[in-house]
């Protein structure tokens, strides 16, 4: 128990309030320190339950703006006393806006403001994409790809430029030389050079055979005789000479052959037996010796190295490489002269459109 009276006290807890003491606790609400306490303890005040917000004070309720759509406009001669600035009986001002204007509704979501979302239940048409910038709608799928080529095209688009077949060439309005024509035209050319070289060469090589075939015949008694020790003679000073003089020869003649024909009339016995030509990429001219010069050259000058086995090799992958150009079928030295092999037909001469490079010749 306390000793101290019941009584109206200062609060300890805020000395700026006081509150009534019973002997025992404080009861009531606490009031201001300088207020005139009543007599005996405060009245009893129910307390709100704990956990319940108090109600926030009720705000004035204003009356909603009634909306009218904008009214069209008047095309009525206003009357003479308006003045410019002065609106009409019925006609708002410049600076005027009409009573009870408001924005129309759905304003800030114009098309094409943002992302619009389809409504519920759209579908496109059949074999058509959603828009872009849309989400397709619940259970639209993706319709399959038609493939062609190899490659799948979704419908509804045009197919990449990559799948449309590439255009043949037609230098000079006429189609190129097929691979077959060139391979029997170069047999038949290679045969022809090598008539030539019998003609010509074959006293150079009549003469090496002289000396070989005894360097022949000693390495085969040696082998009869004991294998493990068999060896092949030096060939003499004048095989050396005769071998390079065939080399030098073979490719005099290839060259004397291909590269007078070509530059004249594009066309060697081979080329003229298979229906094949020549001619400049620019234009159906002839292709004149220095150009015909530079196409056999990048083909025919390996034969110095035949001896090595490198000219051999190199003329083997020069002649095949018409296969990894698709387009004009060039070989490399197609591509060194700048010329292609077109088809003719006996008896024809290509002739050049008047808008092609180069124009009419």
């Amino acid at each position: 128990m306390s000793s101290l009276p019941a009584g109206w006290y200062k609060d300890p807890a805020d000395t700026s309030t006081q509150r009534y003491w019973d002997g025992e606790g404080w009861l009531g609400r606490a009031i201001p320190a300088d207020a005139v306490p009543p007599e005996g303890p405060p009245a009893d005040e129910p307390e709100p339950p704990a956990g319940e917000p108090e109600p926030a004070p009720a705000q004035p309720a204003t009356a909603p703006q009634a909306f009218a759509p904008p009214q069209p406009p008047n095309h009525q001669t206003p009357p003479h006393h308006a003045g410019p600035h002065q609106a009409g009986p019925h006609q708002a001002g410049p600076h005027q806006a009409p009573p009870a204007y408001g924005p129309p509704p759905g304003w800030g979501q114009q098309p094409g403001w943002g992302p619009q979302q389809p409504p519920q239940g759209w579908q496109p048409p059949p074999g058509t994409q959603p828009p872009p910038g849309t989400q397709p709608p619940p259970g639209w799928q993706q319709p399959p790809p038609n493939w062609q080529q190899g490659q799948p095209t979704w419908a509804g688009q045009p197919p990449h430029a990559y799948l449309y077949p590439m255009p043949q060439a037609m230098p000079h309005g006429l189609p190129l030389a097929g691979l077959g024509r060139r391979l029997a035209a170069r047999l038949i050319d290679i045969v022809a050079v090598l008539l030539l070289n019998i003609v010509v060469n074959g006293w150079f090589v009549y003469q090496y055979w002289q000396d070989f075939n005894p360097i022949l015949q000693d390495y085969m008694r040696q082998l009869e005789a004991n294998s493990a020790g068999a060896t092949v003679a030096e060939p003499t000073s004048r095989m050396q000479t005769l071998s390079i003089a065939i080399v030098l020869v073979a490719t005099l003649l290839w060259l004397l052959y291909e590269a007078p024909s070509t530059a004249n009339r594009g066309q060697t016995l081979g080329k003229r037996a298979m229906g094949i030509k020549v001619v400049p990429v620019e234009s159906t001219a002839p292709l004149g010796f220095g150009r015909a010069f530079t196409r056999w050259a990048r083909l025919g000058m390996w034969t110095l190295f035949w001896w090595c086995g490198v000219g051999l090799v190199i003329q083997f992958f020069a002649s095949l490489s018409p296969v990894f150009d698709p387009r004009l079928r060039q070989a490399w030295h197609d591509k060194a002269a700048a010329t292609v092999v077109v088809a003719v037909p006996p008896g024809a001469q290509p002739t050049v459109p008047a808008n092609s490079p180069g124009g009419p010749r």
